[in-house]
């Protein structure tokens, strides 16, 4: 069998699992893989990027062990990216100058931090929350005792935020919506949230515009100004409100993007060219992109498997359930978390001397569980999640509480 080269744009968390799936299951010798990573570094766990400040070090986040690194199947080029590509050739010209074939190409490319594009934004001591060097740079400028301000208070921006509390600052969160983490939980869970990070110590500031980062006498970011008039004092200032995924090489590749960005591919992963895939944060799956490390791995998986000839299942879409600890608040948001479906019934306990908060989410028949939100406790969500688009066996209440009628 001749070997040909798979050639991986990108060596993220999806890129990664793609080439362990395919050099595991490779067993004639298929495929050649020549990976391009633009970092300066093998791909590592970028989930536990918080970790760096609280004394792990970059090796302990690697993915990538001996093994797969000195396998002579693999070719990483490190600081490597793409610039130019010949579909009817069938090569790719990398940012070093060579040229390499491909038998099959697979955009791998993740994505980038969304900065507002406010006067001030690129000012020295503004930093974003994506790589290794991103952390690096933050514990390097990190004055313990002064403010600093995230922008953001989504998932990454709370877990900013702590990392920030971590290195002895006192930091603000900045955040358009009425409440943190508003796409995974709802108002009430959002409340509980609120107020237990407040107590940490983070001020939290909701339903509130950036306008502008201004800078101090040595020209570095000094503190952020809200559209209200409000203004913060920052010794530094990280953005963490979203990412953007990277389809620049969409306009070189002539390929389309999805409505909101991406590579536009189909259920299984493949661009209008059949010899090019999209996984991860820069696949827009239907149209449509997912933020998460799950559904990345099982894009991978699926196109891994097309590549080897092996059956493969389509990619269905992504489960958004999630239960979470955010600055050592346990949080939980799944299925029909906003109750958007119609007829949805909302049965909700609010224990504000406990700080917990539990809302389950019922369809109009009120007995068929579509979804809930769970803050300050989440000892019910393993059995609640199993649950979900069944009948309850049991009252809600029991539910909860994880009384024997719920088993």
């Amino acid at each position: 069998m001749t070997t040909r080269n798979l050639v991986v744009a990108g060596h993220g968390m999806a890129g990664h699992r793609l080439v362990e799936e395919v050099l595991g299951q490779d067993r004639h010798g298929e495929w050649h893989v020549v990976v391009l990573a633009e970092e300066p570094r093998p791909a590592y766990d970028r989930v536990a990027l918080s970790s760096l400040v609280d004394g792990a070090t970059p090796d302990d986040l690697a993915l990538a062990g001996p093994g797969l690194l000195g396998d002579p199947r693999l070719d990483l080029r490190l600081r490597t990216t793409v610039t130019g590509v010949d579909r009817g050739a069938r090569t790719v010209t990398c940012s070093d100058g060579s040229v390499v074939g491909y038998g099959a190409l697979v955009l791998a490319t993740g994505s980038r931090p969304f900065v507002p594009p406010v006067p001030g934004h690129d000012l020295p001591g503004c930093f974003v929350y994506r790589t290794v060097e991103d952390i690096e740079a933050i514990r390097a400028a990190a004055v313990p005792g002064r403010a600093a301000v995230v922008v953001g208070g989504g998932l990454l921006g709370l877990e900013a935020a702590n990392a920030l509390l971590l290195l002895g600052m006192r930091p603000h969160v900045v955040e358009t919506a009425p409440w943190p983490m508003a796409q995974q939980i709802d108002e009430g869970g959002g409340r509980v949230l609120a107020e237990a990070i407040g107590g940490l110590g983070v001020r939290l500031h909701c339903s509130a515009m950036l306008r502008a980062v201004g800078a101090g006498a040595d020209g570095r970011a000094e503190r952020v100004e809200l559209a209200d008039g409000t203004s913060l004092d920052a010794g530094l200032v990280v953005f963490a409100a979203g990412v953007r995924p990277r389809d620049e090489l969409a306009a070189v590749l002539g390929l389309e993007r999805g409505e909101r960005g991406g590579f536009l591919v189909d259920e299984w992963c493949r661009t209008a060219d059949e010899r090019i895939w999209a996984v991860g944060e820069c696949a827009a799956v239907a149209g449509r992109c997912h933020g998460l490390a799950a559904p990345g791995f099982r894009m991978a998986e699926t196109v891994a498997r097309q590549l080897l000839g092996a059956p493969a299942e389509a990619f269905a879409g992504a489960d958004t359930s999630a239960k979470l600890k955010v600055l050592g608040i346990e949080v939980a948001g799944f299925g029909d978390a906003h109750a958007r479906t119609r007829g949805a019934i909302e049965y909700i306990r609010d224990d504000p001397r406990t700080g917990t908060y539990a809302k389950l989410v019922l369809a109009s028949d009120a007995r068929t569980l579509l979804g809930g939100v769970l803050a300050g406790s989440t000892h019910a969500y393993p059995v609640l999640r199993t649950l979900t688009g069944r009948r309850l066996p049991a009252a809600p209440e029991e539910l909860l509480n994880g009384t024997p009628g719920s088993r």
